[in-house]
């Protein structure tokens, strides 16, 4: 028999075909959230960067944060607009592919990161006097690494897993390609794509327990200390609604993947699709950037400079 990519080039994506009479005004606030997406995140990327002030764990893992959610949208996006002016909606079987990888070791990406927040919270909370020693700049770095490394190298093994699958079919029912949907146009059931799949759920699931874990600590720390309490108000409250969002809308999506109903209208069945990537990307910078004093201040010091200097170069 013939290697399946000799016999599938192409896949076709679904889900578009009832936005005919609106895709100009889609392709337009599509565009406009994705150069949202762009703003927010670079603003705190950039100012992460530039002040050596906020060089510290909570402020680099963040950053790294945004620009994770850059890299998983990049995935995404800009397909997506094309698609949107194109009468016809097909990917490649290596874009395909790629597009999966990219997606999936995006959000594993997210959960690593936030992990590593909430183990810098509890150990600045509830152990203060080692903070110094776990948090040194050459553990910072091998934290930052792994938290990108072990997410690609998981989905990496799941895609090489799908790519050697022999496929009887090239529609996938979605307006995005992902690893699950490639595997179940597979000819035949693949253990590997079973365990390898339930694997990495189970390994970032256990990510969310820690994070349940880690914040009980911080609760049980902070109850009877106001100093305590200032700090969790400050810099966990942020990070306990970007896990919030981006746990909700990434199950969202999962659960319908996986057991939704067909009854419901493409357009509902596309934002499901659609939503995180959509929320997190946005809400995350958002949250932090309005919570978080030391980048809201650079923020604004920042733009209060440049408006500063319009005016003398006005004036003059």
């Amino acid at each position: 028999m013939m290697d399946n990519i000799s016999i599938i080039t192409m896949f076709t994506l679904s889900g578009l075909s009832s936005t005919t009479n609106f895709r100009v005004t889609l392709f337009a606030l599509t565009l406009l959230c994705y150069c949202m997406i762009w703003m927010v995140n670079l603003t705190i990327i950039v100012t992460v960067i530039v002040d050596r002030k906020l060089h510290e764990p909570m402020y680099i893992f963040l950053c790294n944060l945004c620009i994770n959610g850059l890299y998983g949208t990049a995935g995404f996006y800009p397909k997506f607009l094309i698609d949107l002016l194109s009468p016809t909606h097909v990917i490649s079987y290596a874009g395909c592919l790629l597009q999966g990888f990219v997606l999936h070791s995006s959000l594993c990406a997210d959960f690593s990161f936030l992990v590593l927040m909430a183990y810098d919270r509890y150990v600045a909370i509830c152990r203060p006097l080692v903070y110094q020693s776990v948090m040194s700049k050459e553990k910072i770095g091998m934290f930052v690494v792994f938290a990108w490394l072990i997410p690609l190298y998981l989905v990496l093994v799941g895609t090489i897993t799908t790519s050697i699958s022999r496929l009887c079919g090239s529609h996938i029912p979605k307006i995005y390609c992902v690893n699950f949907l490639i595997g179940k146009l597979a000819c035949s059931a693949s253990i590997a794509n079973t365990i390898i799949p339930a694997f990495n759920y189970t390994f970032y699931f256990l990510h969310f327990l820690f994070i349940v874990w880690s914040y009980i600590c911080l609760i049980k720390t902070c109850i009877f200390s106001s100093e305590n309490r200032s700090k969790f108000m400050q810099t966990c409250v942020p990070h306990l609604l970007c896990l919030i969002v981006l746990a909700v809308c990434s199950l969202f999506d999962l659960l319908y993947m996986r057991f939704g109903s067909r009854h419901l209208s493409q357009n509902v069945q596309n934002f499901m699709a659609i939503v995180f990537l959509l929320i997190p990307p946005i809400v995350n910078p958002l949250i932090y950037g309005f919570k978080l004093t030391q980048i809201r201040n650079t923020v604004v010091q920042f733009l209060c400079g440049i408006y500063k200097t319009k005016l003398f170069c006005g004036e003059n």
